[in-house]
């Protein structure tokens, strides 16, 4: 499961975004009539398609996955969380049904109507993203049901409000926090590929340039956005998850003033005024739970990353902004410098390196329970013995498919080069 969705939350966080800049550079073709926008609509939109193909089949995987390898999962939790996993599906095939329209209806439909199925591709990509996090954020903070455990010890799950459930107190932070990696990381990708074009020297700059403006337009908001809504998610967490805050932050006895470590120092009272806005706050440590029960230390080594990979990302990005800032009135072009474009080289994996250790800390953090305080992970699983082999199986089946994308994406570009070359 942990295979499958490291591989599917790439292709799923680029189904979110590829279709809001597609939709951004089909808007300023027809605006401005300038045809190098209408060839970057359409490019993207070509990308979108492949990658878009590729996510709908691992993300059919992990659907078969939660039934096959967690059926205690889903036997109780499915009368709770199915109506946001049913909304998922309605999104899905909605995206599915007029990015068709937007890829082969350019000359079939009025305008207006073509761009209108781009702007109902971004929406419902991003739908369909919120409705699986609703489902997630369940998982941590359950919501919407009672239960108890009957004299045998089963689990026992009744008066269920699935509107309850989807609002659960971790929803709106993780929505907001994973919408905004899906953009920001497919925008650094996105501003990494043209930026290595241009450092290149490949023909058609100004095609590269206003990829890379479109790219960073919503990198560098985007960037600044997610360090307010990241400390707005560790308050949560402090306040409904705080075994995974102490996990996050190694801390291991329960204090007040917790230190928070930056680096190789200890800032005295840092941890509880980011957790509590307040220095003098008790934060809870790993010692209040069996230390059979504590989470995986990959928690904290991957908090740490994600923090640090955001940090660079930031900086990147203030000097990204700054740069336009400066260019703006002068002739030359506000991104020609060699450092800045090896810069945004280097940032182009940061993004899906960040939501890859994001999406650790949510789902290790959360050990030893599957649906938090009710059900553990080792109770939701399947018996099957023999598992491993479906993981090689699985693994080989994966790095295949990447390779192949991998192959298919480069083709595209190259022609794409090929095609800038004759035209110059």
């Amino acid at each position: 499961m942990a295979l499958s969705l490291v591989f599917h939350i790439i292709f799923a966080a680029i189904g979110i975004a590829m279709p809001l800049f597609m939709v951004i550079a089909e808007l300023q073709w027809r605006r401005t009539g300038d045809a190098i926008y209408l060839k970057l609509a359409k490019s993207w939109a070509k990308g979108t398609a492949v990658l878009f193909a590729v996510g709908a089949v691992s993300g059919t995987v992990l659907s078969f996955e939660l039934g096959l390898l967690f059926p205690e999962f889903m036997r109780h939790a499915g009368g709770v969380i199915g109506m946001p996993f049913s909304l998922e599906g309605f999104a899905f095939f909605t995206e599915a049904i007029f990015l068709g329209i937007y890829l082969y209806g350019r000359e079939r439909v009025a305008p207006r109507w073509h761009l209108a199925a781009g702007v109902v591709v971004a929406i419902s990509g991003a739908l369909s993203a919120l409705f699986v996090i609703l489902a997630n954020a369940w998982m941590n903070a359950p919501t919407g049901f009672t239960w108890h455990r009957d004299g045998a010890g089963q689990l026992v799950i009744s008066d269920v409000d699935p509107i309850a459930a989807m609002l659960s107190p971790h929803a709106a932070h993780q929505v907001v926090h994973m919408l905004l990696a899906a953009y920001l990381a497919t925008a650094l990708a996105m501003a990494g590929v043209h930026a290595w074009a241009l450092l290149r020297g490949r023909a058609n700059r100004v095609l590269h340039g206003r990829a890379l403006a479109i790219a960073l337009a919503v990198a560098i908001p985007g960037a600044l956005a997610q360090a307010v809504v990241g400390h707005w998610s560790g308050q949560v967490v402090a306040r409904e998850q705080p075994m995974k805050l102490a996990a996050m932050e190694g801390l291991v006895h329960t204090q007040a003033r917790a230190p928070l470590h930056v680096g190789p120092v200890a800032v005295p009272g840092l941890l509880s005024l980011m957790a509590f806005n307040d220095p003098d706050a008790v934060v809870r440590g790993l010692e209040e739970i069996p230390r059979a029960d504590w989470p995986h230390p990959i928690t904290r080594w991957a908090f740490q990353a994600m923090v640090g990979m955001g940090g660079l990302m930031i900086l990147v990005m203030l000097w990204a902004a700054l740069r336009w800032w400066r260019g703006r009135r002068k002739a030359a072009d506000w991104w020609d410098s060699r450092r800045f474009l090896q810069a945004l080289i280097m940032c182009a994996p940061l993004g899906f390196l960040a939501i890859e250790a994001g999406w650790i800390v949510t789902e290790v953090g959360r050990q030893p329970w599957v649906i938090t305080g009710v059900l553990r992970t080792a109770e939701a699983a399947t018996p099957m013995p023999g598992l491993v082999y479906k993981f090689i199986g699985f693994t080989i089946i994966y790095l295949g498919l990447g390779v192949t994308v991998a192959w298919v994406l480069a083709r595209m570009i190259r022609a794409s080069a090929a095609d800038d070359k004759a035209a110059t």
